[in-house]
């Protein structure tokens, strides 16, 4: 999606939102604020495209790439250090625009959650931006300090539904809030197991389809199921994605409001991407398919 486009999607998602809401882009309750030289479309428009530009800094893309060659684009630019104080007033425009820019169910779901680290470990006892937020958590790579990012994705790609979540947060607490809206069979890993959890989201409409730990008793599997959760590949992929091209795990946050933008913005970048990893099925897996049927 190219910058225009970006901006046309995002400015009409304000606009809706000031004739419900005149007052939420301008003004808070209490507080002084000046108009700045940004709306707050550009400003989100900016965040966004950051995440889209291959820039590994967002310092380094502001100062060297939008200052330097948008300056047409957006005439009212500010200074750096003056951005990033703006940045605070459309996280939660941002949270809210990427849940309208959410896929829709087609009856098959994938879940997982992934770690998201604001230091190394050696540094948790010195390090204080997140104290009292993040939190210690264990992932299969082993202890880490910051928060979980819970996704939901459909066959081609699509996040369904996501939450940012402490790094000590068990992975099946969130589901049900997640899933409220879907249907159909939602396949995760080992982590999900859990027979309470499976009645109550069967009592909703989805089924929960996991694999089981070593010493658990075999049960039998459709064919398809068994295929569909060796598919599960599919969110790992996409995880991979937002923290190696998107930037939404790095340690040199400073706010914790911005990091949640920073996480949010990164995850519309991957909304507004083209082409998503999808399922593919190969001639043997479609073989074995059709003999079934």
């Amino acid at each position: 999606m190219s910058l225009v486009e970006l901006f046309c999607h995002v400015d009409d998602f304000c606009q809706q939102w000031e004739m419900y809401s005149p007052q939420a882009l301008t003004h808070t309750a209490g507080q002084r604020r000046r108009q700045p030289g940004l709306r707050a479309s550009e400003i989100m428009t900016i965040v966004v495209h950051f995440h889209q530009s291959g820039y590994r800094h967002f310092k380094a893309y502001y100062c060297e790439y939008v200052q330097k060659h948008l300056q047409a684009e957006f005439p009212g630019l500010v200074s750096y250090a003056r951005f990033v104080t703006l940045q605070q007033r459309v996280v939660f425009l941002l949270w809210a625009y990427a849940q309208t820019c959410c896929g829709s169910c087609s009856g098959i779901a994938f879940i997982d959650s992934t770690a998201l680290r604001v230091c190394t470990n050696h540094r948790i006892g010195r390090h204080k931006v997140f104290a009292g937020l993040a939190q210690r958590g264990h992932c299969s790579l082993g202890w880490f300090y910051g928060f979980k990012l819970h996704l939901v994705i459909n066959e081609h790609g699509q996040v369904l539904a996501f939450t940012l979540t402490p790094g000590n947060v068990d992975d099946r607490k969130p589901v049900l809030k997640l899933v409220k809206r879907l249907f159909g069979k939602l396949f995760g890993d080992k982590g999900y197991l859990s027979q309470s959890l499976f009645k109550q989201l069967w009592e909703q409409g989805v089924q929960l389809i996991t694999g089981i730990r070593t010493k658990m008793k075999n049960y039998l599997m459709p064919l398809r199921d068994k295929l569909l959760l060796r598919k599960r590949y599919i969110i790992e992929t996409i995880n991979d994605q937002l923290k190696n091209q998107s930037q939404i795990e790095h340690s040199r946050h400073r706010s914790p409001i911005n990091y949640v933008g920073n996480v949010v913005a990164g995850l519309l970048a991957y909304m507004h991407q083209p082409k998503k990893p999808a399922i593919h099925w190969s001639r043997r897996e479609t073989k074995a398919l059709v003999l079934v049927q």
